[in-house]
């Protein structure tokens, strides 16, 4: 997942594919980001991600998502005593899963995590993630930040499924129970 837009997007650990989603994107998939953001209440990000795709998105000519990411509500999972530049921000420090499950109570929608990997894989535990839209692209880059990188274990259902023109996987999975719970399919 790390730096799928840009080249210089995320370096880290001198990761050197930056941008290797590009190829892959399309109208469908254009679309099934467009149709995602412009639903949501909201977003939750970690401070890395909502500077970096505010930053990129607020300074793309003509952006077709500046307006929906500026006027939703984003709350941003820092402890950076930073001020936080783009309007209706809010930073959530503490017990970042604690002030979630809080935010869920409100009314209003969904709230959706774009990027942060680190602020999935903390929510993931508590149960705070109800969906996840996956984009799984036709590529290996053997290395890189992953999402489930050390996740818990966590069945997952498959509720939609489409493929875009250039064989990027769009699966939309929801959580099916807990191996706790017993609702783990037998492999």
């Amino acid at each position: 997942m790390q730096a799928p837009g840009r080249p210089d997007e995320d370096t880290r650990g001198g990761f050197e594919h930056g941008g290797w989603a590009i190829p892959f994107a399309d109208d469908v998939s254009m679309q099934a980001m467009g149709t995602h953001i412009s639903a949501q209440r909201g977003f939750l990000f970690g401070r890395r991600s909502y500077e970096d795709i505010l930053g990129h998105w607020n300074s793309v000519p003509d952006s077709p998502f500046a307006d929906a990411l500026n006027n939703a509500s984003k709350y941003v999972a820092s402890t950076s005593t930073e001020p936080l530049r783009w309007p209706n921000s809010t930073q959530i420090a503490g017990d970042v899963p604690k002030a979630v499950a809080e935010l869920k109570q409100e009314p209003g929608g969904d709230l959706n995590v774009m990027g942060s990997g680190v602020l999935i894989r903390s929510l993931l535990p508590h149960g705070l993630i109800d969906e996840f839209m996956l984009m799984i692209s036709p590529i290996v880059l053997g290395s890189g930040r992953r999402l489930f990188e050390d996740a818990p274990r966590s069945p997952l259902r498959l509720v939609d499924s489409r493929i875009t023109t250039t064989g990027v996987l769009i699966a939309t999975h929801q959580p099916s129970g807990s191996a706790a719970d017993g609702d783990v399919p037998e492999s």
